[in-house]
């Protein structure tokens, strides 16, 4: 049976939260974990104000420039609740939005994006299944996977074939006649301003044969055929394992999280619970196993040293710098993660976007709008005069993979620039200057990378 302790704790939050501080740790502490993840992690979440009143307005309304300038709200309204998050509802939203994909570039109208994000939210640890008609019938995916031109006369086949190749069947466990007879089955869903709606004279009103079984199927009768496969159940958990646990699957444990989905009628929390109160969620193969994310890396520094109110224009800049442009995953697939994260390219912005934090500068130099403190964070550490334990405590707390005795030493040299531990101290006339280059170090190490 696992251990609760701060090392499971910090396990848990690392895939949880984007980002935990000590309170958050002293918080999960105080709870048996079962709780901890039933009332806490799973608890149901107020639907936050949304970022304007244009959420409601006819998208033909907007000039070009008004939607750019709404498009950059609605990332930095996203970011602000993942730094403001303590709950698991984040990490699901973003899990849902890359994988029921949608791209704003071609969407083109924030309010759906807005009504789609909203959905992902509503649903967040909800019924899969349900979660699948909705998003079938959602304006923004209707728009982004040609749904609007899937009618009875020209069947469009693009929805139904991600529909069951990316979103619940997985490859293999159909053939392209199920594509074929599912986009029959999806025809006649048009937009009109903000509202889907489904057009009588464009749908084929006629028998499919799908699945091995023939009837007229309408997009709600098909999807529930598609949730009578248990294939549908093995996708979704493989993905959320991934996800969640590691991208190195384990089968044995996969089929039992999908005999929990399927005994629980396809309800998510159920399965999310089931997950995280594992032993097999803690085994310590996978402390510090998956590549963060630019999302974890970035919103996740920020709440580590509670930075309360950054400049989020410039972090939308920095996402799309690394990759993870928010409301844009690079095709229907979304991002792979893991890996492909880490490239030539993006490990040196990695490390330049860590420092800017520390140097109040963006990359090109110029000034942002807030800083990390870093003596600020070291005097919460009651540890702070006392460099050797510092320099532990704070890679215990801020690095998830374990740091060797070389890598800590060569932090500790940092943070005395040549002087004896004895002569640390926090009041020192260097300690800011020689706290900035000791974070900076630290959050440029590779296991930093790693959560």
């Amino acid at each position: 049976m696992a251990i609760w302790n701060v090392t499971s704790a910090q396990h848990l939050l690392s895939r949880c939260l984007f980002g935990y501080t000590s309170r958050d740790i002293t918080l999960a502490l105080s709870y048996t974990k079962n709780d901890y993840v039933n009332k806490v992690l799973l608890a149901p979440v107020t639907a936050p104000a949304p970022p304007g009143n244009w959420i409601n307005e006819e998208p033909a309304l907007a000039d070009s420039a008004t939607r750019a300038t709404r498009q950059k709200d609605l990332v930095n309204w996203w970011i602000q609740l993942m730094l403001q998050d303590n709950s698991l509802q984040e990490k699901m939203v973003l899990f849902w939005h890359n994988h029921f994909v949608s791209e704003m570039i071609k969407v083109a109208h924030p309010q759906h994006m807005y009504w789609q994000n909203h959905l992902f939210r509503t649903h967040a640890f909800g019924n899969f299944r349900t979660l699948t008609k909705a998003v079938t019938t959602n304006a923004a995916m209707l728009i982004y996977l040609d749904g609007i031109s899937n009618t009875k006369n020209k069947p469009n086949e693009n929805y139904a074939r991600e529909l069951l190749e990316l979103f619940t069947l997985g490859i293999g466990n159909y053939t392209d006649t199920d594509v074929k007879e599912a986009a029959r089955a999806l025809t006649g869903w048009q937009v009109d301003k903000l509202r889907p709606f489904l057009n009588p004279g464009k749908f084929d009103n006629t028998s499919k044969t799908f699945l091995g079984k023939t009837e007229n199927y309408n997009h709600d009768t098909l999807i529930d055929a598609i949730f009578k496969s248990p294939k549908t159940a093995e996708h979704i958990c493989t993905k959320l394992y991934k996800e969640f646990i590691c991208s190195k699957t384990d089968a044995p444990f996969i089929k039992q999280m999908a005999t929990v989905l399927l005994d629980a009628d396809y309800e998510i929390k159920p399965l999310l619970a089931f997950m995280l109160n594992s032993d097999h969620f803690y085994d310590t193969r996978f402390i510090g196993s998956k590549i963060k994310s630019p999302v974890d890396l970035l919103v996740g520094t920020l709440k580590a040293f509670e930075v309360s109110n950054p400049e989020y224009n410039y972090l939308a800049d920095v996402l799309r710098l690394l990759q993870q442009n928010l409301f844009n995953p690079p095709n229907v697939r979304g991002w792979e993660g893991q890996r492909k994260w880490i490239s030539s390219s993006t490990f040196p912005n990695r490390q330049a976007l860590t420092d800017s934090y520390i140097n109040g500068k963006r990359l090109n130099g110029q000034s942002i709008k807030f800083q990390i403190d870093g003596l600020a964070y070291a005097r919460t550490y009651t540890s702070c005069n006392n460099a050797i334990v510092f320099v532990n405590e704070v890679s215990t707390q801020l690095v998830r993979y374990p740091l060797s005795a070389n890598k800590k030493n060569l932090l500790l040299n940092i943070l005395l620039e040549g002087t004896t531990p004895t002569e640390w101290s926090t009041n020192s006339p260097m300690a800011v200057t020689r706290l900035k280059n000791f974070f900076k170090a630290l959050m440029r190490l590779p296991e930093y990378q790693l959560c």
